[in-house]
């Protein structure tokens, strides 16, 4: 527990900021649009009628004249892009930052196994993305209600229960790079959380690389989809949760055997 709690205490810091600057950005756009109401409502018509961008976006299937549809298609694609980079972030420095600090001579003097330092390293990156999506999601239910407007209730929990799993899996594949590493690989995490923003992107619009979506954990996660049909797709978050724990077992198995810098 020494090594959770020494990652919990340092990860503090990262935590607190990207949750209030995550959090406030989408709680500040929610109370933007009474502001921006006769506006966007203008707009709705000609953005559902983008062709491919309004594929990509979901403004084909809701409408941006309602807050509903206003968060599914827009304040939700936030929340997901950078919760994704900050699961990232957290993950590729959580095994490799011992040997980038000159520290893993130190923390492996403790009668603590490498198994468990992993398994407690790995319990400090769900904790905190736990953490970042429970908070994050009571502000944005907190600017509905300042708003005195409804949710759906079914469909904001399965969307933010497929968000949160969605940064798990980016997190513990990042997770998994950094048992290779020797340093940490912040850019390469950033890179991967993109890629697969992208990769969700395109195979909605692009038939020929419609496969990506077994590939990239965003296409579960898709806010407007959920919306829409108020249901998960059981086959693409159980490819998530193989993708997930083959990363981790690989991750554990490799920081094993691994020869750690001193």
């Amino acid at each position: 527990m020494t090594v959770l709690k020494h990652e919990m205490k340092i990860n503090a810091k990262s935590l607190l900021i990207w949750t209030l600057c995550v959090g406030l950005s989408c709680f500040g756009c929610i109370l933007l649009y009474t502001s921006m109401e006769d506006s966007i409502k203008g707009m709705a018509d000609p953005f559902s009628d983008m062709g491919v961008m309004s594929q990509a976006l979901g403004m084909d299937k809701l409408s941006l004249a309602t807050l509903s549809g206003y968060y599914a298609t827009e304040i939700a694609m936030i929340h997901n892009l950078l919760g994704a980079m900050f699961a990232a972030i957290l993950g590729t420095g959580l095994l490799s930052k011992e040997e980038a600090g000159h520290t893993s001579e130190f923390l492996n003097t403790f009668p603590v196994s490498r198994k468990s330092i992993v398994l407690q390293k790995y319990r400090s990156l769900l904790y905190n993305i736990l953490i970042f999506n429970l908070v994050c999601t009571a502000m944005y239910l907190f600017g509905f209600f300042l708003m005195g407007e409804e949710i759906d209730g079914k469909a904001m929990a399965l969307y933010h229960f497929a968000s949160f799993f969605m940064q798990v899996e980016v997190g513990t594949i990042c997770f998994m790079i950094s048992a290779f590493a020797k340093r940490n690989l912040l850019g390469a995490g950033l890179g991967i959380a993109v890629l697969f923003f992208a990769s969700d992107m395109m195979c909605r619009v692009v038939p020929a690389i419609e496969d990506l979506k077994y590939v990239t954990p965003f296409y579960f996660a898709n806010a407007s989809d959920i919306f829409t049909e108020e249901k998960l797709s059981g086959s693409m978050l159980a490819v998530g949760a193989v993708v997930t724990v083959c990363a981790f077992l690989i991750a554990l198995y490799r920081y094993n055997k691994k020869d750690l810098a001193q």
